[in-house]
């Protein structure tokens, strides 16, 4: 049992758990996997609270954080760690600030329509998102050694310029990030993000062989790897249809669904 007010958390596999905020409106989960040597934390959550706080709970080996992609709700806890990765399109972003958001706009996005009470240590106005050094930069195809256990990094591309995926080979479990998940559109209609690269990344993970399970950023934990098939056709239609550019709206295709 893991002891927070804020954070809940959930094995899904063998040393494998996905810590989630269910209070916030963006039902945001970041993911540990832990091998022989060290932990991969997948992205820190959206500084609420603090994650480490939790994955003391879960290892006591060393941590690396992945970035899947500097916006606010993914690299919260950032400052509590030393070992940072992050794709080189986005850090610029790490390092100076992202672009296209006040602070105001990001304090304001990070408290509204809670489903849970906050932290009564968490101070809104002292809030800043988190700018720093990477320790190193992640790259398409890497594979990552975490002691017999091995996750490979997957560039993709459109909701940000340096978004990744991840393949936990123990597993086959594909945690996605912000360029594929369920409930709520996949979003890429803001001057920082690319519907032509979107679409190209849709296309790249629907090809990806023996997925045992998906596992996106945000609202439902675990999605069958139909969802893949379903991105790969919604990519065809939208090419076909020439829907692939920013304006074309929102688009829905059963359980996936994107606004341009």
């Amino acid at each position: 049992m893991i002891d927070h007010d804020w954070f809940s958390v959930r094995q899904l596999a063998e040393k494998t758990y996905a810590i989630s905020e269910w209070g916030h409106w963006e039902k945001v989960h970041s993911f540990l996997l832990i091998g022989q040597d060290k932990a991969a934390l997948i992205d820190t959550g959206l500084g609420i609270a603090t994650i480490k706080e939790v994955t003391d709970q879960l290892t006591d080996l060393p941590i690396c954080v992945l970035t899947s992609h500097v916006h606010t709700d993914h690299i919260g806890s950032h400052a509590a760690f030393d070992d940072i990765y992050v794709h080189a399109a986005d850090e610029a972003w790490l390092k100076n600030g992202i672009q296209g958001r006040t602070l105001e706009q990001i304090r304001f996005d990070l408290t509204r329509d809670l489903t849970s009470d906050l932290p009564a240590y968490f101070d809104l106005e002292g809030f800043v998102p988190f700018m720093g050094e990477a320790s190193g930069l992640l790259r398409d195809g890497q594979l990552l050694d975490l002691g017999q256990r091995l996750v490979e990094i997957i560039h993709t591309p459109g909701h940000s310029p340096g978004h990744v995926a991840f393949l936990d080979h123990q597993t086959q479990f594909l945690f996605t990030g912000d360029v594929l998940y369920t409930q709520t559109p996949v979003y890429a209609f803001y001057p920082s993000t690319s519907p032509e690269d979107l679409v190209t990344s849709w296309e790249k993970l629907s090809r990806l062989p023996k997925i045992a399970k998906v596992f996106g950023s945000h609202n439902q934990l675990g999605i069958e790897p139909s969802i893949l098939d379903e991105a790969g056709r919604a990519a065809a239609f939208l090419r076909q249809h020439e829907l692939v550019h920013w304006g074309s709206g929102l688009h829905e295709f059963g359980q996936l669904s994107v606004k341009f």
